[in-house]
């Protein structure tokens, strides 16, 4: 009886720790030129978080320097426009400011993010979660605050030189919810090629 109970027990930590706190779990939703991706719905919210996984032959901190870092935001894409460094703390965070285009009939969105670095060194993991900056920069004429998001990447050092990197997000665009969820898989894929085109590149990462 007491076997049974502590084997229940194990199931629904195991259950727990897959999913997140709201109990949704992440659903496999297609594999894209290497880049796992997969979504889940987002609580009290009819659009969907999204995450992307890709492993990279490459050294681990060329692949960290991309993320946190000031210096390295030259493969972000054409979409971002404006971008200006609010603040910087090597290893500990960045703030930054940008403009994202938007195809025709849609308004640009912009907004200001803060980029927390951490670093656990009984792991190697390296990650950087960013959240909304409120309240700092003021809003403009002829754009869409964005004001609803949050955005992980995580590395992790594997063997034979490999690196594991993970994409988790989740934005409001403040776009159709059918519209976003249409689209929701295709944004991390094409992120994490620009990532991956960049760190596989014979071009030095910046410090």
């Amino acid at each position: 009886m007491k076997n049974n109970f502590r084997h229940s027990l194990l199931v629904v930590f195991f259950i727990v720790a897959n999913s997140d706190l709201w109990g949704q779990p992440w659903n496999f939703a297609k594999e894209e030129d290497g880049i796992k991706i997969y979504t889940r719905n987002q609580k009290n919210s009819s659009l969907k978080s999204y995450r992307g996984e890709m492993i990279l032959h490459a050294p681990y901190q060329k692949v960290c320097s991309m993320f946190g870092n000031a210096n390295n935001i030259d493969w972000w894409g054409p979409d971002f426009n404006n971008i200006k460094v609010l603040a910087y703390v090597p290893g500990k965070y960045v703030q930054f400011y940008y403009i994202y285009d938007m195809p025709w009939p849609l308004t640009d969105r912009d907004m200001a993010v803060n980029a927390a670095v951490k670093t656990d060194t009984a792991t190697g993991e390296y990650s950087v979660l960013s959240t909304p900056l409120l309240n700092v920069i003021p809003e403009k004429p002829g754009l869409v605050r964005i004001k609803k998001y949050s955005q992980k990447w995580t590395v992790k050092p594997l063997d034979k030189g490999n690196v594991l990197v993970n994409l988790e997000g989740f934005v409001d665009p403040d776009v159709p919810a059918w519209l976003y969820n249409m689209l929701v898989t295709e944004m991390p894929v094409r992120t994490m090629r620009l990532l991956r085109e960049r760190v596989l590149s014979n071009k030095p990462a910046n410090k």
